[in-house]
């Protein structure tokens, strides 16, 4: 490959990332200063999912001293591998609504999330604000994906929530 050839493609991947990160809004961070109030994203593929109803088993708080950036946010993980396949595949593990409650956006708003509060579906995490909302969300799921994706293109752009998640002691990461 020439030198002319390799300085447009790393001029067209740069290009890329930057629409990239232009397109995601921004992450929700609560006082930890962690996304996802410093839980380890990766770690809630790995754990045991509850049925539709019953309360998910709690999500595994990373440690400060282990973190990657995505979205101008730090992520916190409870592994070193946790880490490196989020690296390798970040859009992958990060909530879906940059970590914003997912039946909120059903609803049209930016609302925080309980990093308790979740459910993989399709390969993909959702995360909720508190426990009647979760009933709300697991109402229909399918419809308030379909409901959270066409609102999330309208405020997507807005500010990223800032409100405090309610009944919620954050465990601040590990060190």
């Amino acid at each position: 490959m020439n030198r002319f050839t390799m300085t447009l493609a790393a001029a067209a991947a740069s290009t890329m990332a930057l629409a990239s990160a232009a397109f995601a809004g921004d992450q929700y961070v609560d006082e930890t200063g962690f996304a996802v109030s410093g839980y380890d994203v990766v770690a809630y593929f790995d754990l045991d999912a509850k049925p539709v109803g019953q309360t998910q088993t709690p999500g595994v708080p990373g440690n400060s001293n282990i973190t990657a950036e995505y979205n101008g946010a730090t992520f916190a993980f409870s592994t070193e591998e946790n880490r490196d396949k989020f690296v390798a595949d970040p859009a992958r593990y990060a909530p879906q609504y940059d970590g914003h409650c997912a039946y909120g956006v059903a609803q049209g708003g930016k609302v925080p999330a309980n990093p308790n509060l979740w459910r993989i579906v399709d390969d993909k995490l959702y995360l909720n604000i508190t426990d009647v909302v979760v009933g709300f969300w697991e109402e229909d799921i399918p419809g308030n994906i379909d409901k959270s994706e066409t609102n999330w293109v309208s405020i997507e752009p807005e500010a990223a929530s800032s409100s405090t998640i309610p009944k919620f002691t954050s465990e601040a990461p590990k060190s």
